[in-house]
């Protein structure tokens, strides 16, 4: 209920207006009451729901928002002092402008998460309505969250990420900890409300099981059996921080593969979180376990039933084919597929859920010779094997890497499930992941031959230019450094040998990748290699967290400058900027390997 003393705010909204709308073109103002759920915050405790009234003027092309605040007898009154306005006007022609309008500068108050900034309104806001008022591209993807309750979500997400917390200080991965604990929190609470509005929506009162296949690191595990769902994870390969949950968290280090002898009857879910090779066959595998099984699958890696997934047409992104084809695989196996996209620091962050039939039970028979032969189809139409290189299918998130399974691994997993001697293979040729991960990122290849490619490209780079005199008394600090000039991706490699390009096309990213992890000598930017100039190298605006500024000192002079070494202007910083030895006598012995060597 609105409190009485605020019913002047029309007024306000009129005393705005800069033009008199028509009597005879009189119409009533749109307005939406809405509630915002701010995010955490380290230095403000409060993340209560607060109340917003948005008010729409179509003819006068304004949007006035007037947040809403409690008073001691419980009514909602407008906070005067924080109304905004934006405004679109037409100046001439074909011109548009954009604004913004404030009530009592002087007054205003801000928090930076309920109550905006006025410089983050004004430069920040009003350039990013001017970009997307000028941008036609449609959205591929249908709304965050648009299949559970966005008020629910927001509140279970606060409590777990503050209940985990403290996974991020004591990860003991390489990969990112506030990307990976945060995401699997998100992740987690998606399925968490998910779950919730299933027994609502069914009448149950037992909370849901489930299996993660291809479950990487465990978290997402640790976290649902930590919240009462009884579940297992199962990875082809062991992470050092299972051991690390404690023996409520089921986890098991074994090859799945689709026949059947993986089947899952008396599990209600089946989760494909990233679960790469295995995510087409998730749908299929939760179809044939029973038919009240469901599944959850998050796709990222690019796989059909049987290797790398081959792109059909080039009318939609790659990801949007991907997403059609997995959606594809659900509705063949019989399920009505939902699509969501998850509030997850991700690009790949579209999820499709199969948790209803569109046929009754007595119909499995002939919806499963239908399955089958959509498999088949698939394998014949494209003609493709196994590949046991993904190449550019890889990410970030993938779990492990691909190539042939192993065997001792493989025959445990299998003595754990239900097996006879009529068990279906479903597809011949079907290569899982190998337990132990290779490491095929250009950082295992020998330290000769990186520094060969390294001195080619950058002499390539060099020698475009017109060639100079040498004269190392000259100040090198001065616009005589020789930048080299760019090129592209494909002229670099047109000017290496085959067996050096044979090399480099076994590793994923190739040469783009071992140039990029030579970063001190590279910059690799829209396909174009450059020689790094470090004198027009910009600080961070964001400060490095602690780890990485501690990491940044501890390396400082630890490694040969290359361009002291090997430019022929030599290294365009003196000896004090550069973050790297001019000469043997600067080294410094890395405080990484001290540390390894004493422990």
């Amino acid at each position: 209920m609105i409190a009485q003393e605020d019913c002047e705010m029309p007024a306000f909204i009129k005393e705005l207006r800069k033009e008199t709308q028509p009597e005879t073109d009189a119409h009533g103002l749109d307005a939406v009451l809405r509630t915002l759920f701010p995010k955490s915050h380290p230095h403000h405790c409060s993340t209560a729901p607060r109340k917003e009234m948005v008010i729409k003027d179509t003819f006068n092309g304004t949007v006035t928002f007037l947040p809403l605040e409690k008073n001691d007898e419980g009514k909602y009154q407008v906070k005067k002092c924080n109304i905004y306005q934006i405004r679109l006007t037409h100046t001439k022609d074909d011109e548009w402008s954009v604004s913004i309008l404030t009530s009592s500068p002087e007054n205003w108050i801000a928090d930076g998460i309920v109550y905006p900034k006025r410089t983050w309104l004004g430069n920040e806001l009003l350039s990013k309505l001017a970009k997307w008022s000028t941008e036609e591209k449609q959205s591929e993807f249908k709304s965050t969250l648009s299949l559970i309750s966005v008020a629910k979500y927001s509140t279970v997400y606060q409590e777990l990420k503050q209940k985990y917390k403290e996974m991020v200080k004591v990860w003991p991965e390489v990969t990112d900890p506030e990307k990976f604990v945060y995401e699997d929190v998100a992740i987690a609470t998606y399925l968490l409300i998910l779950w919730e509005e299933e027994r609502a929506e069914k009448g149950l009162s037992k909370k849901q099981s489930f299996v993660d296949l291809g479950c990487g690191n465990g978290l997402l595990v640790h976290i649902l059996s930590n919240e009462g769902y009884p579940g297992r994870g199962i990875d082809v390969r062991r992470r050092k921080i299972w051991d690390m949950y404690g023996p409520q968290t089921h986890l098991e280090e074994c090859a799945i593969r689709p026949d059947d002898s993986y089947l899952f009857p008396n599990v209600d879910w089946l989760i494909g979180n990233h679960s790469d090779e295995l995510t087409p066959w998730i749908p299929v595998i939760a179809a044939r376990s029973s038919y009240s099984c469901c599944y959850f699958v998050l796709p990222c890696c690019f796989f059909d039933f049987h290797g790398k997934y081959n792109r059909r047409q080039s009318q939609k992104t790659q990801y949007r084919e991907y997403l059609d084809f997995v959606t594809e695989v659900g509705l063949e196996c019989g399920f009505s597929v939902e699509e969501d996209c998850l509030r997850i620091p991700s690009t790949k962050r579209v999820c499709l859920i199969g948790k209803s039939r569109t046929y009754p039970p007595l119909q499995e028979d002939r919806i499963d010779k239908q399955r089958t032969q959509y498999i088949n189809n698939r394998q014949s139409c494209t003609g493709v094997t196994s590949d046991k290189t993904v190449g550019s299918n890889q990410c970030d998130n993938h779990h492990a890497v691909n190539s042939v399974v192993d065997q001792a691994v493989e025959l445990e997993c299998a003595a754990d499930e239900t097996k006879t001697d009529d068990d279906r293979v479903w597809l011949p040729g079907f290569q899982p992941r190998e337990k132990v991960e290779q490491v095929r990122n250009c950082a295992a290849l020998p330290r000769d031959f990186v520094d060969d490619v390294v001195l080619t490209v950058a002499s390539l780079l060099l020698n475009a230019t017109q060639e100079k005199p040498w004269d190392r008394t000259l100040d090198v600090r001065l616009n005589t450094w020789n930048k080299g000039e760019s090129l592209s991706l494909r002229e670099v490699a047109e000017h290496l040998d085959k067996e050096t390009l044979k090399r480099l096309k076994n590793e994923y990213g190739g040469l783009q990748t071992l140039l990029r992890n030579n970063h001190q000598v590279f910059e690799v930017l829209n396909g174009r290699v450059h020689i790094r100039d470090w004198r027009e190298e910009k600080p961070s605006k964001r400060t490095k967290p602690e780890v990485k500024q501690r990491f940044s000192a501890e390396a400082f002079k630890t490694r040969l400058c290359w361009f002291f070494m090997h430019h022929p202007d030599g290294c365009c910083l003196t000896s004090e900027s550069c973050s790297y030895a001019h000469g043997t006598e600067e080294l410094r012995q890395s405080q990484v390997m001290k540390k390894k060597k004493h422990p």
